[in-house]
């Protein structure tokens, strides 16, 4: 018992960069998963993808004028991330297109754009660093730059909660309230942005996205209450960052995939044997087929 114990926790007690790490993604899943939650119940689970990659050309343009400015990256990757939300909801509005089109469109471009300019002048390594980022070498910087998104992330979202959950139950009843169901909805995507930015820092534009998304998706295979759903997205993200880490310490994978992939574990087994919706639940509870029934 004691062996186990060690070799859970021994890791993050000896090694300082390992705690750091820890205490860096558990700030992360504390601010960004209850906005996952809010993302899936409002159908934006993809929107969160796309925003994921979308602040890449400005962390690439950081990059460029600055090195591996902690600073500098989180500011270009905020305002490239709400400049296309802008521009997309912009155009979709009026094209009279499809929003979700639209957005597919402009982060696909942003996307490649940030790729190439990283592969144009820096290396590969610099590129693995924004792709997958780095969660074992978070510096004082980057750490408080977690816990001020957290802090703030959490504080808008008491302030927006009541709006969020209406428009997430009908979001036309809420467009009937005026321009403060617009403003929710603005502040919403800001704090998705926002901590986006924040998660590429440990874990990269092309998997901070998961650690916002993939609990949620988790949690409401479980409760079909959005207030344990919120504690119990936090609580799986913060085990997922914890296992992660100790599979990259005791295997050498890297950290930011194996976080992703536990939680993508997580999710397969609860599509099978969860209780709300579960294939198994569903499978005993389905009415029992009756030959009898297609002659009548």
């Amino acid at each position: 018992m004691l062996d186990l114990l060690s070799l859970l926790f021994d890791p993050f007690v000896d090694y300082q960069f390992m705690s750091r790490a820890l205490i860096g993604c558990a700030t992360l899943s504390l601010g960004s998963a209850p906005i996952g939650v809010f993302l899936m119940l409002r159908r934006m689970s993809l929107t969160g993808d796309a925003m994921a990659h979308a602040i890449l050309p400005g962390v690439a343009l950081a990059y460029l004028m600055s090195g591996l400015s902690v600073v500098a990256m989180t500011i270009g990757g905020l305002v490239a991330g709400l400049l296309v939300a802008m521009l997309a909801g912009a155009t979709a509005l009026r094209t009279k297109s499809g929003e979700d089109s639209t957005l597919a469109a402009f982060y696909l471009g942003s996307l490649a754009l940030g790729v190439l300019l990283i592969s144009a002048k820096g290396s590969n390594i610099d590129l693995l660093h924004v792709l997958f980022g780095t969660a074992l070498a978070l510096d004082n910087v980057a750490l408080t730059l977690l816990l001020v998104t957290c802090l703030v992330s959490l504080l808008l979202l008491m302030i927006i909660y009541r709006p969020l959950v209406l428009g997430s139950l009908d979001k036309d009843y809420l467009d009937s309230f005026g321009s403060s169901g617009k403003i929710a909805h603005l502040a919403f995507m800001f704090l998705v942005v926002a901590n986006l930015v924040a998660g590429f820092h440990a874990l990269g534009t092309l998997m901070a996205v998961g650690l916002m998304i993939l609990p949620a998706c988790i949690a409401r295979f479980w409760t079909r209450k959005l207030e344990p759903m919120l504690l119990l997205s936090i609580a799986l993200s913060v085990v997922a960052c914890w296992a992660g880490l100790l599979l990259s310490y005791y295997f050498g994978f890297p950290t930011s995939p194996s976080i992703v992939l536990l939680l993508a574990a997580c999710y397969s087994i609860s599509v099978v044997i969860s209780p709300v919706n579960g294939i198994l639940i569903r499978c005993r509870t389905a009415p029992s087929f009756n030959h009898k029934d297609m002659l009548s």
